[in-house]
């Protein structure tokens, strides 16, 4: 099965198509350009065994954003170049972690760095945005951009259940526009700093193992997603996903209660 490797930085890409060429490798090219090309880097299709060649410790480190299993894909990369702003507040995307999604193994899971700071369009995008749910205290705004979860960092984005690498990009390029957008119009948008909505408890359910055993008090882990929901609950309540069997699934369940505002959240400290 074909895998899409994929990298923070051109200059990761390079090298490690450079070192594909040097084992006689063959490989494919997905490339963001020129429509992705402020919130993405060239990525490899290879084999598992192009994979290994790119993590083999006998050779010079190569910096690896996260690999998954290639699909074909619906969105393709507009030929048109990006849009630009005269003021820029969002930047430019680097894609630092690409993983399987675990709340849907056939979607995928992204984290971006940007170059801009997000702190200060989040309450004009929580006017926007009706959806959203916003934590000013800790400066998160998550929304749902259809199956997709989006949780946006004054410097980092998230994203859960995007289609594919593509569509990460897709979706990494759609957030660029719409805060630059705002940005540009905030001066006829009423900055909002509450909380309006939560995501649905299912959506907390999907990051929760799904055994029912009970450790938490509740009958079922639905039940325990609804006390989480509405902030009855911690996170370390559950056992199973703080414990090394279940944890692929922590920081994806700590992100979304994070920005729930659920108590305990906070102080459950892992990368997200």
């Amino acid at each position: 099965m074909d895998i899409v490797v994929a990298f923070p930085r051109s200059s990761e890409f390079e090298k490690a198509k450079s070192r594909m060429d040097f084992a006689r490798l063959s490989y494919g090219v997905l490339s963001p350009d020129p429509g992705y090309s402020f919130v993405g880097a060239p990525a490899l299709i290879c084999d598992p065994y192009g994979l290994a060649t790119l993590q083999s410790r006998d050779e010079e480190l190569i910096a690896v954003a996260g690999w998954v299993d290639r699909k074909l894909g619906t969105v393709a990369v507009p030929q048109r170049p990006p849009r630009e702003f005269q003021e820029d507040i969002f930047g430019q995307a680097v894609v630092m972690f690409l993983a399987p999604c675990m709340a849907d193994v056939t979607k995928v899971r992204l984290i971006a760095h940007i170059s801009g700071d997000l702190t200060a369009v989040l309450p004009y995008l929580n006017t926007e945005i009706r959806s959203a749910c916003f934590n000013a205290k800790s400066v998160f705004l998550t929304f749902m951009d259809k199956h997709r979860l989006i949780t946006l960092y004054p410097r980092r984005v998230t994203i859960g259940k995007a289609d594919d690498l593509v569509d990460g990009w897709r979706t990494f390029e759609f957030l660029r526009v719409l805060a630059n957008s705002v940005w540009a119009r905030r001066a006829a948008i009423p900055p909002s700093y509450d909380m309006k909505s939560k995501p649905p408890a299912l959506e907390i359910y999907e990051r929760l193992p799904r055994t029912n055993c009970k450790a938490c008090g509740e009958r079922t882990c639905m039940a325990f997603a609804i006390r989480l929901w509405r902030g009855e609950a911690t996170p370390s309540q559950c056992e199973p996903v703080f414990s090394p069997e279940y944890a692929g699934l922590r920081g994806a369940l700590i992100e979304i209660c994070r920005g729930l505002g659920v108590a305990g959240a906070e102080m459950d400290t892992v990368d997200v």
